[in-house]
């Protein structure tokens, strides 16, 4: 079975992309699929420029990273959804409130799955949803559009760290 993974921003741009694209590199390709998308998203956009630099210097590829809107079927067909905010994570729950107990912001996500227990993503996702209370304090991941280099690069070492923690642990 397939374990479909959701990274949500504002414009999946800059946040949402990135996140996407270092899952997808992270994780199994066999069990996972990884996408992103926007709560107020252009189609057919272009992903920032200064994600598209950090992920080909990785050596990951950004041909597909293409912004769309967030819909209620790109949520449906979610196993986890991960936003950038907790601002992120209540407008999901506004387009799918059925969503709740599989949306987390990353960093939440991250710091959760470290302690959740199961042995496979689904049973990690429900321990995630139950430990949920016990989260940190701090999780949304600040918009670094319009921002200068090194808040960019702040911003994409927060997410690099978070998905790498959340990698380790869906891959079992």
């Amino acid at each position: 079975m397939t374990f479909r993974v959701l990274t949500v921003c504002t414009a999946n741009v800059c946040r949402s992309p990135l996140a996407e694209a270092l899952l997808r590199h992270r994780l199994d390709p066999g069990r996972f699929v990884v996408e992103s998308a926007g709560v107020r998203a252009l189609d057919g956009g272009r992903t920032d420029a200064n994600v598209v630099q950090r992920l080909t210097r990785l050596g990951i590829a950004t041909a597909d990273l293409v912004p769309r809107q967030l819909t209620p079927e790109i949520v449906r067909q979610a196993d986890l959804i991960l936003t950038a905010t907790r601002d992120h994570r209540g407008q999901v729950l506004e387009v799918f409130p059925g969503a709740l107990r599989r949306t987390f912001t990353v960093l939440e996500f991250a710091a959760l799955v470290s302690r959740a227990e199961g042995a496979d993503p689904v049973a990690l996702v429900r321990s995630a949803a139950m430990l949920r209370s016990e989260g940190p304090p701090e999780v949304d991941i600040d918009d670094p559009i319009g921002r200068s280099d090194a808040f960019h690069d702040a911003v994409a070492a927060q997410i690099e760290d978070a998905v790498t923690a959340i990698a380790e642990r869906l891959n079992g």
